[in-house]
């Protein structure tokens, strides 16, 4: 699937329709393009700080999320890299705490895609090359880095010697270059484990954990799965961790969803296995309330789209695009909406995801399925999303845009029980959403 890039400031704009016609457009594998590329550019990958490199199928972007606030609590700075943007191409690239500005922006591509010129670098690969060049010419204490795609072969698995690397949770996923078998996409993401870094771990299934082992010795990593040499579990209000420097208590995370306290732990665990950056307890405290990931999960504040539902309405918003993910927002849901309180849930989804995969959690619930496309990219067409969902034994209907299910959902609202609405399904149409209301990332 094609990675998509607009931007308001023109010059960025332009480096933008630069980057589409130097080479290919959608996801290209391999370490050959962008190992070529940082040659070209002095290797900036190594002349970073610490690494914190995350991997996964689910819950990396959060898990990203915990170790910067963590790291920042320390009183201390990071760069992170994340992918893809939701509002703003800005949003991939944060350079000692703050979004890269457009002029700097502009001028890093400019200058990415002249040296890539003749090499064939995709658009993920150039814009990995200038992350790792904007972090190696400006001073931080850390670096944290999100996989793209997969990990073996991804433009980030360049770096060759993080601090700590993590897998987060694993499900399927971009089948097309990871395979069908979970193990075989678990033997990909453990590929960025390095010789001497620890490789952290959530706890996953024999076969999964088997390939994972297998790949950390053949690296030389030190392998640290959850439920070994570090736990945790959530009782009476509080994650409880534990590993081989002692116990903490840590508060839940503000971020909804109980498998946030999964991620908190993770990364947790990728800052007390390494030792280049100091982060006390304290700091790891206040990082369980200060993480904030949008579109996962997310309450929407009052705004253009929000306006349009009547008085005491709650509108979230995720960008879940596969079972494994939908399964933790539909249990969210199910102990959130109250009975007797109307749900709706609006739902575009691009073609190559498993759409019946997705919408499965959600089957035989009390509520109302609407479904929309997702604009500039290839999706799943309203109807037979529809079709699909009354297969599931919704009620479903198909709808324009978001603005006219919110504008049915309104009409229909009854104002002594005011509907909770989820709108899910692409990180692409969370932008949209995100960017209508007015609440674009900062």
């Amino acid at each position: 699937m094609a990675d998509h890039a607009r931007s308001d400031d023109p010059d960025v704009q332009r480096q933008l329709d630069r980057l589409w016609a130097l080479g290919p457009g959608t996801d290209v594998l391999g370490l050959e393009r962008i190992t070529a590329l940082l040659d070209r550019l002095g290797n900036p990958e190594r002349r970073l700080p610490p690494v914190f490199h995350v991997a996964g199928t689910n819950g990396k972007g959060s898990t990203c999320a915990f170790l910067r606030a963590a790291i920042e609590a320390a009183g201390l700075s990071a760069h992170v890299y994340t992918s893809p943007h939701l509002v703003r191409f800005n949003e991939r690239i944060r350079i000692a705490g703050e979004l890269i500005d457009d002029d700097e922006l502009a001028a890093l591509l400019a200058e990415v895609i002249d040296a890539a010129d003749g090499i064939g670098a995709s658009f993920f690969e150039v814009t990995t090359a200038a992350a790792l060049l904007a972090f190696a010419r400006a001073p931080a204490n850390a670096a944290i880095i999100e996989v793209g795609l997969g990990g073996r072969l991804d433009a980030t698995n360049v770096v060759l010697s993080p601090v700590s690397t993590g897998i987060a949770q694993l499900g399927l996923d971009h089948q097309a270059f990871l395979g069908h078998r979970i193990d075989g996409i678990a033997a990909e993401k453990a590929g960025i484990a390095k010789p001497g870094a620890p490789l952290v771990t959530l706890r996953y299934s024999e076969a999964v954990a088997k390939r994972i082992a297998t790949v950390a010795a053949e690296a030389g990593a030190k392998w640290l799965p959850r439920g070994g040499r570090w736990d945790a579990d959530v009782s009476g209000g509080k994650l409880h961790y534990r590993d081989d420097f002692g116990d903490l208590h840590l508060p839940l995370p503000r971020l909804p969803g109980a498998h946030q306290a999964s991620n908190a732990a993770l990364a947790v665990a990728m800052l007390r296995y390494q030792h280049a950056v100091a982060v006390p307890e304290s700091a790891l405290k206040a990082a369980m309330g200060w993480a904030d990931w949008p579109a996962r999960l997310q309450k929407l504040t009052p705004g253009p789209l929000a306006n349009l539902l009547p008085r005491g309405s709650e509108l979230w918003l995720d960008g879940g695009h596969n079972p494994a993910a939908a399964r933790a927002v539909a249990d969210h849901f199910r102990a959130h909406v109250p009975a007797g309180r109307p749900f709706h849930m609006i739902f575009g989804l691009l073609a190559n995801k498993d759409a019946p995969g997705v919408l499965k959690p959600f089957a035989g619930r009390a509520m109302t399925l609407h479904t929309i496309p997702v604009p500039g990219h290839e999706h799943h067409a309203p109807a037979d999303l529809a079709a699909r969902g009354r297969e599931a034994g919704m009620a479903a209907m198909a709808h324009a845009d978001p603005t006219a299910a919110l504008g049915w959902i309104a009409r229909h609202a009854d104002r002594d029980h005011p509907p909770i609405i989820l709108i899910m399904g692409s990180l692409y149409l969370a932008g949209e959403i995100l960017a209508a209301n007015g609440q674009a990332p900062g």
